[in-house]
């Protein structure tokens, strides 16, 4: 999830990033004011409705540099409670290198710009399909190991004289019960 401006420079970073790095990722943006009055509670009741969706992995917070007054709403009470309360992950990328916010100390990581939020949120594809092969690979061979032990446990048993011969092995013990019979008279 994204918490940003919907015609920021930070929106058009962060979904470049992450087109080139992990194309068809699904991602959902929570467009909000991310400057002036009333961008504060915009910014917390996202944090909340992208909470509440579902189905996140992580929320970036982001919007591009500015003055301290343009970056303002980032160091509001509303926003680092709504940061806090996150039960998602909360990536602060507000600024370039040189801004701090009090967003930047509730969130679980800080990332220098929100370019490199979205490197840190998303690997490259090519990374991901190599561990899913890498765990068909072991899937597999425990697969093959298993099979093999209870082919091994079948033959084994189809092997033993109970099943060759099922009366005989009753026969068995109904004379061990009648020798016991006999000793407990």
């Amino acid at each position: 999830g994204v918490v940003t401006s919907a015609t920021g420079a930070a929106i058009r970073d962060i979904l470049n990033v992450m087109e080139r790095r992990f194309p068809n990722l699904h991602i959902v943006v929570a467009p909000v004011r991310v400057q002036g009055q009333g961008a504060a509670v915009e910014i917390a009741e996202a944090i909340a409705d992208l909470n509440a969706l579902g189905g996140l992995d992580v929320l970036i917070l982001g919007r591009g540099g500015g003055s301290l007054e343009d970056l303002w709403c980032f160091n509001e009470e509303v926003v680092a409670r709504a940061i806090v309360k996150s039960e998602l992950p909360v990536i602060s990328a507000v600024g370039h290198e040189i801004d701090v916010t009090i967003s930047d100390f509730v969130a679980d990581l800080r990332a220098a710009t929100p370019s490199a939020a979205a490197e840190l949120v998303v690997g490259r594809k090519r990374a991901f399909e190599e561990f899913l092969n890498a765990r068909q690979v072991e899937l597999v061979r425990v697969l093959r190991e298993r099979l093999l032990r209870e082919r091994n446990r079948l033959l084994q048993a189809r092997g033993s004289e109970g099943l060759r011969d099922p009366r005989s092995l009753i026969a068995q013990y109904v004379q061990g019960v009648d020798a016991l019979a006999l000793r407990m008279e």
